[in-house]
């Protein structure tokens, strides 16, 4: 079961970091280094220019038995049939998304630092719920940090898991660690530089 599968590191792809040229290779790095959630993020291309790299990233994802997020795009999404969608408060409501992709596929839904958003979420029937940015982020410098006893209150009202987003890197992530997230969202701290290190590295804090 998909649901089964949102726990651990969460990989996010970049415009910079993982151009489209090179998404694939980055992407399949990522999950040869065991990563099982791979989220797509692309602001720059429209629908029909990313369709068929979203297939390719799809396919991969089912070959390494990993899941699949597609950032923003519902009606691609519903298209394609993915695994899962991420949308956020900017986008299309919760209800009207899952009129597009289904009963099947999982949505996700960005909170920020607000737990009423995660509770009304949750009560539309969200799959997941994620909170940030929880330091100061390089792809998103503007976005406020929020107070990380949130993710704690979360876990301990909210009967689905909690995902935290927002500057995560392996010299932090133990900050977040003792608030039990289910997983973690990472740019650049996995994309930048050697992809495979910087995974053995991050699960190497988590497994502590």
């Amino acid at each position: 079961m998909l649901a089964n599968q949102l726990k651990g590191i969460y990989a996010v792809t970049d415009d910079i970091l993982t151009p489209l040229d090179t998404i694939e290779k980055n992407v399949e790095e990522a999950l040869k280094a065991g990563v099982k959630i791979i989220q797509f993020r692309n602001k720059i291309h429209t629908d029909i220019e990313i369709e068929q790299i979203a297939i390719n990233l799809q396919k991969l994802c089912s070959k390494y038995d990993a899941l699949f997020v597609m950032n923003d795009r519902v009606e691609l999404t519903g298209k394609l049939k993915l695994d899962a969608v991420h949308i956020g408060i900017e986008d299309i409501s919760l209800i009207e998304a899952r009129k597009i992709v289904g009963k099947n596929c999982l949505i996700g839904v960005s909170c920020y630092g607000n737990i009423e958003l995660a509770k009304k979420a949750t009560l539309q029937g969200a799959d997941y719920v994620a909170f940030g940015a929880c330091f100061s982020s390089p792809t998103k410098p503007q976005n406020k940090t929020i107070d990380k006893t949130l993710i704690s209150l979360a876990k301990s009202i909210l009967d689905i898991p909690v995902c935290v987003i927002g500057g995560i890197t392996e010299h932090n992530i133990n900050e977040l660690k003792e608030h039990k997230p289910d997983m973690y969202a990472i740019v650049s701290a996995i994309f930048k530089g050697d992809i495979t290190q910087n995974i053995i590295k991050i699960k190497q804090v988590l497994n502590k």
